[in-house]
């Protein structure tokens, strides 16, 4: 484990009216306990998971690869400020790591493509073969077994997007290993009720406030899904 606790200062809060501060689940969670190697954030859209998922990778010194800058119409000056309010425990001092975002990796990949035109051997690092090169799908892949293989901390937004549900449990197999071998630390904010079955993992809820514990048969996820295979069981009528 490298980090074990993280605590929002509320009393810090730039603003509370305005987002992300105005979140009830962020102004009403003093502190989160990791206990685990792979961690869950779930919830539904607009929770702030993502949200609170950048604030720490940014309070932890990792840095996160942005889009071409956009002008926006109206401008949130609070809207990236989040971790200033958050304060990191850590085992042994900060390690490195990655985040990982569905919305800009594929920045993330043609950038690696530029080092690699002078570099060549960093493709090494992502199985020897260009991200840019491959499906979205194989990219992704390519990507999250090597920063599984790796010592670290990291930072995964949503990461099945763009994944088939066979290619996701490619994946859990990937977060259960690491999860038996604890060299690295993951928290991944994710919707993936395959995903969330990574065994041994700890699942954090933002649905209500303040953020909790959750176990995995709980989650909304896993019982619209369980639900759903209920319906179709019972609807299903062989020719």
């Amino acid at each position: 484990m490298h980090v074990t606790e993280v605590c929002l200062k509320a009393d810090i809060f730039p603003d509370v009216d305005a987002y992300p501060f105005n979140l009830d689940v962020l102004r009403k969670t003093e502190r989160l306990e990791f206990k685990r190697p792979v961690t869950f954030f779930t919830g539904e859209n607009g929770t702030g998971k993502s949200t609170l998922l950048k604030a720490i990778c940014q309070r932890c010194g990792i840095h996160i690869w942005e889009g071409p800058h956009r002008v926006r119409l109206e401008n949130n000056p609070w809207e990236k400020t989040l971790w200033k309010a958050v304060q990191v425990t850590w085992t042994k001092g900060r390690v490195t790591g990655s985040f990982f975002g569905s919305q800009i990796f594929q920045n993330f990949a043609f950038l690696v493509d530029e080092w690699a035109s002078s570099s060549p051997g960093i493709l090494e690092y992502y199985g020897g073969k260009s991200l840019v090169t491959q499906s979205h799908g194989q990219s992704l892949m390519s990507f999250f077994s090597a920063v599984t293989k790796r010592p670290g901390l990291y930072f995964l937004d949503e990461p099945e997007t763009a994944l088939s549900p066979k290619t996701q449990l490619v994946l859990l197999d990937l977060l259960a290993k690491a999860n038996e071998e604890a060299h690295s630390q993951f928290i991944i904010a994710s919707h993936s009720p395959i995903l969330m079955a990574c065994p041994k993992a700890d699942i954090f809820s933002f649905d209500h406030a303040p953020i909790s514990a959750i176990a995995y048969k709980d989650t909304e996820h896993y019982r619209v899904y369980a639900d759903f295979m209920k319906k179709i069981q019972e609807n299903h009528h062989p020719d």
